[in-house]
């Protein structure tokens, strides 16, 4: 093989690396691109947060609401997730068991909208 040869053989695999290395920087920062760990926590995210939704609509729906709301208020903040699981506002239509975090989600946004 020619010298010259080798030095086109050399620059050219340099340039395909470099240029994978720049095409992975710039998909991942500006692209849009992501991995899957990160997507599958941005999706667990939204369906919790979509699912919270629900429980605390329920919890508004429900026929004694006011009955309902002073025994929200007068338990104990670490306790209110319970209250709602005992309810079954955290269970979404359909479900025979509530996701995990609902009940504690939905507490937290009740206790903001009672303090409101």
């Amino acid at each position: 093989m020619k010298a010259e040869m080798e030095v086109k053989i050399k620059y050219g695999i340099w340039g395909i690396v470099c240029g994978a290395v720049i095409a992975i920087v710039i998909g991942f920062s500006w692209g849009g691109w992501s991995t899957a760990g990160a997507t599958q926590k941005t999706t667990e995210a939204a369906v919790l947060t979509s699912q919270t939704a629900i429980c605390v609509a329920q919890y508004m729906k429900d026929a004694s609401n006011s009955e309902k709301q002073k025994e929200f208020e007068a338990i104990d903040s670490y306790k209110r997730s319970e209250f709602i699981e005992k309810g079954g506002w955290d269970k979404m239509p359909g479900q025979k068991e509530a996701s995990y975090g609902v009940a504690r989600a939905c507490s937290e946004v009740l206790e903001t909208l009672i303090k409101k």
